[in-house]
């Protein structure tokens, strides 16, 4: 159970920081010279409207995530295999804005991604399949 709070609380802070409109970046044209850097929350529609999926993807995924951590905690089952690879499609899927480039990439979607990996660390070596746990 302790394992699964752990999930929980990592989960939370993900969702948290995504909320924040400091993640997902939009590098806009400038007249002026150097582009206008705009940064958005990963539930923003705006960065999906000029072709960065990435963000809200990763949004959706967490809260998929953190659904099913949660019935496994009120139903007490264990958090499978699946899970586990969910939560490496979203931590996958949360580093692609850095094919754009580093420039497109924020702080908080590096911290995004870290918790997103650690999500999936804690899953992938403390799941214990199918099985309930013993806890």
């Amino acid at each position: 159970m302790k394992k699964k709070l752990i999930t929980l609380c990592i989960l939370l802070c993900t969702l948290v920081l995504e909320i924040l409109p400091y993640g997902a970046v939009c590098n806009f044209a400038n007249p002026e010279g150097a582009p206008r850097r705009v940064t958005y929350s990963y539930f923003s529609l705006t960065p999906y409207g000029y072709a960065n999926f990435a963000p809200l993807i990763t949004a959706i995924l967490t809260c998929v995530l953190l659904l099913i951590v949660l019935i496994s905690i009120i139903f007490k089952k264990a958090i499978g295999k699946k899970t586990a690879i969910l939560a490496g499609i979203a931590s996958l899927i949360s580093l692609c804005p850095m094919l754009y480039g580093l420039d497109d990439y924020s702080i908080v979607g590096a911290l995004i991604s870290l918790c997103l990996i650690a999500v999936t660390a804690v899953i992938s070596i403390h799941g214990n399949g199918d099985t309930p746990s013993a806890e």
